[in-house]
């Protein structure tokens, strides 16, 4: 699949081919610490973090990540991804999440899921609510070619309170490429779907590339005491 951007020339097959190659080998790494029982109430998330290292090498060949192993349980769920909370003990009835940034080939990938452990039903509404809340987004992005991340940003906030939670991420989502795209030129703000980014998200990167956005959904609960996050290639064809 090529793609022409604002009169650029086509991207090369190679490249997204690269991309979605990265993401599948990540999402194979997420089923894999959910088959191997690593999610479970009486561990730390520092425990947890150790062992999906360890898998990630011994069963992917995963030896770099491009952002630290998130881990996050219990109150910490409401963390946003830059923040480091006292690590906690996952609890008899908890909600958990994953963010994973392993490199593949090269490329960044960037996956996340959320899991209950336990039988609170708020909990298991708020883990099933994150996958539709992000095809909304995907919808919203896959209709308007020249929605901005401020209003991508803006819409994921308003279907997050619509559907009856609070969106709590500072941004939606993010740019990939390879690793590590931290160092493309620009403001680093126009890499985010965000309030702060008012820019086309179809528009070249600086370095006359298209680029490819991960969309980030991070919902919290009506009463603020626990949060659930999932996050995906946002320009995923189907």
């Amino acid at each position: 699949m090529t793609s022409t951007v604002g009169g650029h020339q086509p991207e090369p097959d190679a490249r997204f081919a690269a991309l979605l190659a990265a993401e599948d080998k990540a999402l194979a790494l997420l089923d894999r610490i959910e088959s191997s029982g690593l999610i479970r109430a009486g561990r730390s998330e520092r425990e947890i973090e150790r062992e999906i290292r360890g898998l990630a090498a011994d069963a992917f060949g995963i030896d770099k990540h491009w952002h630290k192993r998130i881990v996050r349980a219990g109150s910490n769920t409401l963390a946003v991804a830059g923040d480091n909370p006292p690590v906690r003990t996952v609890g008899e009835d908890d909600l958990v999440f994953l963010d994973l940034g392993p490199v593949l080939e090269a490329w960044e990938a960037d996956v996340g899921r959320s899991y209950v452990v336990g039988d609170d039903p708020v909990k298991h509404a708020l883990v099933a609510e994150l996958p539709r809340q992000f095809r909304a987004l995907k919808d919203r992005f896959d209709a308007d070619p020249e929605i901005t991340g401020a209003a991508l940003y803006a819409f994921a906030c308003e279907s997050a309170e619509a559907a009856g939670w609070r969106f709590g991420g500072e941004i939606a989502g993010h740019i990939v490429a390879e690793f590590p795209h931290a160092r493309i030129p620009g403001r680093k703000q126009a890499h985010h779907i965000s309030p702060d980014n008012p820019d086309p998200m179809r528009g070249p990167d600086p370095l006359d590339r298209q680029r490819h956005w991960i969309g980030e959904i991070h919902l919290v609960s009506p009463d603020g005491a626990f949060g659930g996050f999932y996050e995906r290639l946002l320009d995923r064809p189907e």
